[in-house]
């Protein structure tokens, strides 16, 4: 055996991987104390209710929690004492339906992703599409990689695109198979930019609407900053990127490429095809779509391609179910991360870990403050991937906290930003980046590695940056 297939018998599977962090959350249930806040409207957090919730430890409860044997709907005895328990061994392999079950919107929206991008590719518009794109940018990935990811960062800064570029990942690897390139630079792309418009959300609506009226600042407040920040953010992310791919000796080229022009047939499907982004980007951001109406959406489309394209009823019903086959990682990757939040929510741990991280942050100089603010997110992050359930239970707590050390509120989002989106770059439990990850068909420590030095480099910027917001009042 070769020194490399050693090497990369020593890296995980992605669900080996995921069944490990599985077991960690359990033993963090053992380890870290329970408890709880009161919650008001929304779930959101009342500051300083924080107790300890009773939690037995014994050798039965590693196998069996008391509960699971009540019947189902059982309520405690009136006046008993509220209690926790540990996960158990039966509640870890119980997370893991619960997790698949709880992520099934999002698990759905991929499988059907896979199906239109199935359909897509057997029209045969897809291909000629990107032999036209190489002959008239001659294979110059320098020219392509620059502005791809511009326009694919604007859309998750400006409008909290995410999920959606899981169409474009399977694109992206077919230009970069087509142009050789390495299938973690194809990938990085769309995962770079995508990541880094989170970092700065100049106008995200998913964190800002929830984030910013929390601490009494109007919506989209303050964007010049973050504007700066994303500027800043994007464009070392776009050299860090040109230069890995210069150091493969990658030169452009145009040979092999198919100069002829498209068929009518195939300008209509990739006519269509672009339209549907366009009715996606709406969709997403002016009418609100979920997870179940993009599910819905993305079938549409694959209709429409289909009947466009001229494929039989029965080529594009294969043609379907083969694309969605290759999601069937990505699918269970994402239902084994919820599965990690289950196990957490459910032994009622991380109220425990917020109030112990904000306790972290109290009696410091506001500069220091700002930034343990965005480590405590970043830790938060690898616990609580949601972004809207983040905010709920951190800012009411570390709001109040930061504004008696002299941190504005809109320094506390921004901390709250840089901190949620520089662990989603990376987080092994960040349903959306597994399912990026499995749609590309890229294992988790590879791009752990990969990206490590450019999240150095963003966090860098973000801690300084915050200092300067305390510094001018911001």
């Amino acid at each position: 055996m070769s020194h490399q297939s050693r090497r990369r018998s020593l890296v995980p599977h992605p669900v080996v991987l995921m069944l490990w962090l599985i077991v960690l959350a359990g033993a963090l249930t053992w380890l870290v104390p329970s408890g709880e806040f009161k919650r008001a409207g929304k779930g959101l957090v009342v500051p300083d209710t924080y107790t300890v919730i009773d939690k037995p430890l014994s050798v039965s409860e590693l196998f069996v929690n008391p509960k699971m044997l009540e019947p189902a709907g059982a309520k405690p005895a009136v006046g008993a004492a509220k209690t926790a328990e540990p996960a158990s061994v039966v509640a870890l392999l119980a997370a893991i339906p619960a997790g698949m079950v709880r992520a099934a919107g999002l698990i759905s929206m991929i499988f059907f992703i896979g199906g239109m991008f199935g359909v897509l590719k057997a029209t045969g518009a897809l291909t000629a599409g990107l032999e036209r794109l190489l002959a008239r940018s001659r294979g110059n990935i320098y020219l392509l990689a620059p502005m791809i990811m511009l326009t694919v960062s604007a859309g998750s800064t400006f409008l909290g695109l995410i999920s959606e570029y899981l169409l474009i990942i399977p694109l992206m690897m077919l230009l970069g198979e087509r142009l050789k390139l390495k299938p973690m630079h194809a990938f990085a792309i769309v995962a770079i930019p995508a990541k880094i418009g989170y970092v700065a959300s100049v106008t995200n609506p998913l964190p800002l609407v929830i984030a910013q009226p929390m601490l009494g600042l109007p919506v989209f407040s303050g964007l010049g900053l973050r504007l700066i920040a994303w500027v800043v953010m994007l464009g070392i992310g776009i050299l860090f990127l040109l230069w890995h791919i210069r150091r493969t000796g990658f030169t452009a080229s145009v040979e092999g490429i198919d100069h002829s022009t498209l068929s009518g047939r195939h300008q209509l499907v990739l006519a269509l095809t672009g339209l549907s982004v366009v009715g996606l980007c709406y969709g997403a951001s002016a009418l609100d779509w979920g997870n179940l109406q993009l599910g819905a959406y993305y079938i549409a489309v694959a209709l429409v391609l289909a009947l466009a394209g001229g494929l039989s009823s029965e080529v594009a019903a294969e043609s379907f179910l083969e694309g969605m086959k290759g999601m069937v990682l990505a699918a269970l990757l994402v239902g084994l991360a919820a599965s990690v939040d289950e196990i957490l929510r459910g032994a009622q741990v991380l109220d425990s870990v917020i109030n112990f991280l904000a306790n972290q942050t109290r009696g410091h100089a506001p500069g220091l403050v700002a930034n343990l603010i965005m480590g405590v997110e970043m830790i938060l992050g690898l616990l609580i991937p949601s972004i809207s359930g983040k905010a709920a239970i951190s800012m009411p707590i570390l709001g109040p906290i930061a504004q008696l050390s002299g941190v504005s509120g809109q320094t506390t989002v921004l901390a709250f930003l840089f901190g949620s989106g520089l662990t989603n770059m990376c987080s092994p439990t960040s349903g959306m980046l597994l399912a990026y990850l499995g749609t590309a068909k890229l294992d988790y420590p590879a791009w752990l590695r990969f990206i490590a030095p450019l999240a150095g480099m963003v966090l860098v910027v973000s801690m300084v940056l915050l200092v300067a917001a305390v510094a001018i009042g911001y």
